[in-house]
C-alpha cells in the first residue's frame, strides 16, 4: 500500500502577483539541488487521522506556525514518482520568512556506510511567483500549483 502524505500550499498576492510557499529538504543529498527539489510542506498521515488535520499538523511542524485560515481549498491528490500519494489543500495567508522550528531526522550517510547523521528535514522555505515555483517544485506537485491557479482565476 502506498504511503499517504498530506500538505498545505500557502499562497498570497504580492504586488498583484500570486506567490506560493514551498520548502526545500535538508541534508547532503539535497544541498546543491534546486529545480525539482522543493515541495509543499507535507508529511505522513497517521492511522485514522483526518487528511486535512494531518496537513495542518505537518505545516505547523515544518514551518513553525499554525495555518491561520478558516477556508482551505482542496487541490486533490497526486502520485509522486516513488509511489507516494499526496493530498493537498491551499489557503491564503502571509509569513514573515523565518523558520520557527526545525525537525531533525537521522539518515545513513554516506549511503551503506552504517554511519548516521542528523539533518534538518527542511532547510529553507520561501514564497515564489508561480512561474518560479513551478520550476523549483517536485514535478508531480506542479499539478497543485496549476489547480490553485485555475481555481483562483475562476473566482
Amino acid at each position: 500500500m502506498p504511503k499517504i502524505r498530506a500538505g498545505l500550499l500557502m499562497y498570497r498576492f504580492k504586488d498583484s502577483k500570486l506567490e506560493v510557499l514551498i520548502v526545500h529538504p535538508g541534508g547532503p543529498y539535497w544541498k546543491n539541488k534546486d529545480e525539482g527539489a522543493w515541495s509543499i510542506p507535507k508529511g505522513e498521515v497517521e492511522e485514522n487521522e483526518d487528511f486535512l488535520e494531518a496537513a495542518k499538523r505537518e505545516f505547523k511542524e515544518e514551518i513553525g506556525i499554525s495555518p491561520n485560515s478558516e477556508k482551505f481549498i482542496s487541490l486533490g491528490e497526486i502520485k509522486q514518482k516513488a509511489g507516494k500519494i499526496v493530498y493537498a489543500w491551499a489557503f491564503e495567508s502571509d509569513w514573515h520568512g523565518l523558520l520557527m522550528t526545525q525537525i531533525y531526522i537521522e539518515i545513513e550517510y554516506p549511503p551503506k556506510s552504517n554511519k548516521f547523521i542528523k539533518i534538518p528535514e527542511i532547510d529553507k522555505a520561501s514564497f515564489f511567483t508561480i512561474n518560479i515555483a513551478k520550476k523549483k517544485i517536485n514535478p508531480a506537485q506542479k499539478e497543485f500549483i496549476d489547480k490553485l491557479e485555475k481555481i483562483l482565476m475562476e473566482r
